[in-house]
């Protein structure tokens, strides 16, 4: 497996062919696209479908007393519950993926030959991903909620979270290719437990709420663990 990208025969680049993009951009203004419209239709489409079309999912009605009870509750008090167990449900689901990518970056680490010293402090990432998502479970319980129910953002989550998988799971991306992608999933996984935290407290689950500030510590060390094995990486110095 390659360290990084290299020289290669790589022609899709149109200085590889002035003559051919001369001719290519000529052909264009000559014979120019025979559907009308422009830019501003496919706008206009897009507005219109988004007017149109429901919506991804929907948070599921508790199915336990304690939580019709703690909804009703947190409806009384001008809380907005459904939002708290949506984004509970996103984070649920953005864990359990990030279990997913560190366990297939381990096998990615294992197949560089500068690797495998790697192996242990991804492991413990790994190991504290897991442990988030069964502390996610725990908040989504004492809400009433049902941590099994995919919730719209849970759905969103995955959706995001594929296109890294893809990155770090294709057996063509180096080590700094698949931290790179990794990088991406902590900034976001960073910036989403702080919000998280936030709307636990606002909508008066502070208990909930500091629960998560050791997450949110570990979250942070990751990202600046991941930040430095990518540097480490690519030979940077001085991150």
């Amino acid at each position: 497996m390659n360290k990084a990208a290299k020289l290669g025969h790589n022609f899709t680049g149109a200085q590889m062919s002035p003559e051919d993009t001369r001719k290519m951009v000529e052909y264009v203004g000559e014979r120019p696209a025979d559907v009308p419209g422009d830019a501003s239709t496919l706008a206009h489409a897009r507005e219109q479908m988004n007017r149109e079309e429901g919506d991804v999912g929907s948070v599921p009605i508790p199915g336990s007393v304690k939580g019709m009870l703690k909804s009703t509750f947190d409806k009384i008090l001008g809380n907005d519950p459904e939002l708290l167990i949506d984004k509970l449900g996103e984070r649920l689901a953005f864990e359990r993926t990030g279990v997913r990518l560190y366990e297939a970056l381990i096998a990615k680490a294992g197949a560089c030959e500068t690797g495998a010293e790697l192996i242990p402090t991804l492991r413990q990432i790994r190991d504290d991903e897991e442990a988030h998502m069964f502390l996610l479970v725990d908040a989504l319980e004492s809400l009433g909620a049902d941590p099994t129910a995919q919730t719209p953002c849970a759905d969103l989550a995955g959706v995001v979270g594929s296109g890294a998988l893809k990155v770090i799971t294709d057996p063509r991306t180096n080590l700094a290719q698949a931290l790179n992608a990794m990088l991406t999933i902590e900034l976001t996984d960073n910036a989403a437990w702080e919000l998280l935290i936030k709307l636990a407290d606002d909508g008066g689950h502070a208990n909930i709420g500091s629960s998560f500030t050791h997450a949110l510590t570990e979250e942070q060390r990751h990202l600046n663990t991941i930040r430095s094995l990518l540097a480490r990486e690519l030979g940077v110095s001085g991150h």
